[in-house]
């Protein structure tokens, strides 16, 4: 994908989100396009990391995770602005136009998501599972640790 079209697509999705973000956590518009703009700045510079050839051999995802905690962290300036801007846009105003890109992604294979058929369904309840209950595991040894329980 070309470097405008992704930016582009990027700086779409956070005016979907920010309306979102607006209709169903009644938070102020122009707040939620400050914190999104910070978030697509956030990505626009992983994703421009992802490019650099010594780096290009890891996925774009880790890089913007990696931007995403620097920015975040004590050690950069202005982390406190950046944590007080982006805490005004919720979780779920993000996910659903993931999970609707999510979906147009696996309609374009339909035909390969046929072919697995009923098989997908034992490995996804398995996957689903194994995740919830290590995630339940770890949790439990880590608040015990800590004393929470």
């Amino acid at each position: 994908m070309k470097i405008f079209e992704t930016v582009f697509l990027l700086i779409l999705v956070a005016i979907i989100m920010a309306a979102g973000n607006t209709v169903g956590y009644h938070v102020d518009f122009i707040l939620s396009l400050q914190a999104l703009a910070v978030l697509v700045a956030i990505s626009v510079v992983g994703f421009f990391i992802s490019k650099v050839p010594l780096f290009n051999k890891l996925p774009v995802i880790l890089w913007v995770s990696v931007v995403a905690a620097v920015a975040s962290s004590p050690i950069f300036p202005f982390h406190e602005q950046v944590v007080a801007i982006t805490e005004h846009v919720s979780l779920l105003a993000v996910c659903t136009p993931v999970l609707a890109y999510a979906g147009l992604a696996i309609g374009k294979d339909l035909a390969l998501f046929k072919s697995i058929s009923w098989r997908i369904i034992p490995v996804s309840l398995a996957v689903f599972s194994g995740t919830f209950l290590f995630a339940a595991i770890i949790a439990q040894i880590t608040l015990k640790w800590e004393g929470v329980i």
